[in-house]
């Protein structure tokens, strides 16, 4: 029962991101509202307002008829202006900044409840207008039901000028990088608050049990409480070898297993595994930084030379950076101080590595951005870090920005202030 819900809330939550899940749901209660309607103006709703509040009431058929037509007439267009209008967004954000953008803004929830509601009122019209009978008398005409379909025709009006509002904030590059941080800060943030302070050392699993994946797809969410009651009905402990986040392959080592498992027992484990096509800064917060370096090269490309985006951009990341280095590079999940589960995750070296091996690329040239940089460093060495390491990683990724600066920066008087920053560090140009 437990893996089952499991997997309805992993499969929920995919589906959750996708641009036609509230949308779909939306239209459906739409559909579901007016049947309910219509089985109220059967029970004589609209008699009953006609008799002691007309004003509320349509009470001619070809009135409702004309106005119905008119209210669905005007949201297909609005409909088609707003998901034209999604689509330029998607177009924009994907050229000017980064790809990687698309599943967060698509995943939207306003975007989505908003082209929603448009579906919901054109649906509950539509099944309105079937049900009017042009010849009957004003007692059989469902005026309420017209009267609803107004007022949601109203409200879909004012949802339209919030969507032009809120889609001409979600384009502006500032906003999708405070939106990237912001999830990303929260994510860390769990996962530091989750994260157990074990001093103990967790057993070599060099000669252990190796279990394979039987599905590909990005390792998105595991289910460890699950795991751990398989660890102790069986008395074992796992290693899970992948780094959450990255692509696994059909066939490829997924965990270790301290004792040989059975058929069913390895099938259990591997349903608490959920995979998925896409990935999601909330599920994985390392993309927030391949996000936000994406934005800062294509920032500091030959097309765009943009060194204001670039500049903000770093800042997010500063503070990211610094929120990294009080999370531990190992995982592991105990219960009752007994550990059951040690989980690989992105070194802090590695990932400074790749956020820095890309910048260096396109912004080794820039004195102004270098500065940035080295800032960055400076601030990042004066945080708590849950490991010294950390530190010493620091310096080394300092040494490398300084190295090639000092290759690509040919004026004299920048490259004298980027050594007096760089003293911060007590590291010297190479003669």
């Amino acid at each position: 029962m437990k893996q089952f819900y499991n997997r309805t809330i992993s499969f929920f939550n995919v589906i959750e991101s996708k641009i036609a899940f509230y949308p779909t749901v939306l239209a459906l209660l739409g559909f579901i509202f007016a049947m309910v309607m219509l089985f109220l103006e059967n029970r004589g709703i609209s008699k009953y307002l006609i008799e002691h509040m007309p004003i509320l009431v349509v009470d001619n058929g070809d009135t409702a008829m004309t106005i119905l037509s008119a209210l669905i007439s005007g949201l297909i267009s609005v409909v088609v202006f707003s998901f034209s209008m999604v689509m330029l967004l998607l177009s924009q954000a994907s050229s000017n900044y980064s790809p990687r953008l698309l599943p967060g803004l698509i995943s939207d929830r306003r975007h989505q409840v908003i082209l929603g509601v448009y579906l919901f009122t054109i649906l509950y019209c539509i099944f309105v207008l079937f049900s009017i009978q042009p010849t009957g008398d004003k007692y059989q005409i469902p005026g309420f039901s017209v009267l609803l379909g107004i007022i949601a025709t109203v409200i879909c009006i004012y949802a339209f000028i919030y969507f032009i509002h809120n889609i001409s904030q979600s384009i502006q590059i500032s906003n999708i990088l405070q939106k990237i941080f912001e999830t990303a800060k929260r994510r860390l943030h769990e996962l530091i608050d989750k994260e157990e302070h074990d001093l103990s050392e967790f057993p070599n699993t060099d000669d252990w049990y190796e279990y394979h994946s039987e599905n590909s797809g990005y390792l998105q969410n595991i289910s460890f409480t699950n795991l751990v009651e398989i660890c102790e009905k069986e008395d074992t402990q796992l290693h899970i070898l992948p780094i959450k986040g990255i692509f696994i392959l059909n066939g490829i080592p997924l965990f270790k297993s301290k004792k040989e498992l059975d058929e069913n027992t390895v099938n259990r484990v591997l349903s608490n595994f959920n995979f998925a096509r896409e990935e999601l800064v909330s599920d994985n917060y390392t993309l927030a930084f391949k996000q936000i370096t994406e934005i800062i090269v294509k920032a500091m490309s030959p097309g765009i030379n943009d060194p204001g985006t670039a500049i903000n951009g770093i800042d997010y990341l500063t503070e990211l950076l610094g929120i990294r280095m009080q999370k531990k590079d190992t995982n592991k999940i105990k219960r009752n101080d007994n550990v059951y589960i040690k989980m690989n995750t992105v070194d802090f070296e590695d990932l400074i590595y790749n956020i820095m091996a890309s910048i260096r690329t396109y912004c080794k040239h820039d004195i102004i951005i270098v500065q940035k940089l080295l800032l960055m460093f400076h601030y990042l060495k004066k945080q708590q870090s849950e490991e010294s390491s950390y530190r010493d990683v620091l310096n080394k990724e300092a040494a490398n920005l300084i190295k090639d600066a000092e290759e690509s920066i040919k004026n004299q008087v920048d490259i004298e202030r980027v050594k007096k920053l760089a003293s911060t560090f007590n590291l010297k140009f190479q003669n």
